[in-house]
């Protein structure tokens, strides 16, 4: 979930994310429609899939998931993998914790579920500046925020990505889901 100039920051709720003075927390609330719903459940719900989060993501997400998994089914189930260097376990189930790049790079080369990450900035710009990402999957709302944490900040490398679908929601959230596709090519535009 981003934000038309790339802010990523806190998109469930005010209390989210306050970091760095950050006061749009709930940012996405306006833009919820049946359309938007039925592209998440699509996604979350009929993708088994495991979880790579960051530390903070995880500890929003089990303070919360474990007694709501009828909104997420599946996600109690799933491993949650956490890149953390001070986390080292949780009562949530099925929690796993990581504390390097090698232990996410073996992680990714080894057979079973799909990965998914949810929020995780910081862990983003790793997974996107070590060539780790397969597939983005986009909630573009029309808002901008001016500052927050962005999906695209620091560690980007050049790539390029092919859409594989895409939607739009009554309230105007552009679904785009993108898989990775190579290296850069340039030219000169014209005629």
């Amino acid at each position: 979930m981003i934000t038309l100039d790339g802010i990523m920051q806190a998109p469930g709720g005010p209390d989210e994310d306050t970091s760095g003075g950050f006061r749009y927390g709930g940012w996405t609330a306006p833009y919820g429609d049946e359309a938007y719903g039925k592209v998440l459940e699509k996604q979350l719900w009929t993708n088994p899939a495991d979880y790579l989060l960051g530390r903070k993501t995880f500890e929003i997400f089990a303070n919360y998931w474990p007694e709501h998994a009828d909104l997420w089914p599946g996600i109690n189930d799933g491993t949650k993998y956490v890149m953390s260097k001070t986390m080292k376990n949780s009562d949530w189930k099925n929690s796993v914790f990581l504390n390097s790049l090698a232990d996410i790079k073996k992680l990714k080369n080894s057979t079973g579920s799909d990965i998914q990450v949810h929020g995780s900035g910081k862990l983003i710009q790793l997974l996107l500046n070590n060539d780790l990402v397969d597939e983005l999957w986009l909630k573009i709302h029309p808002v901008t925020l001016g500052q927050g944490k962005k999906l695209f900040d620091h560690g980007t490398i050049p790539a390029v990505f092919t859409l594989i679908e895409s939607s739009v929601t009554p309230s105007g959230v552009i679904m785009a889901n993108y898989e990775r596709a190579g290296k850069v090519k340039t030219g000169t535009a014209g005629p």
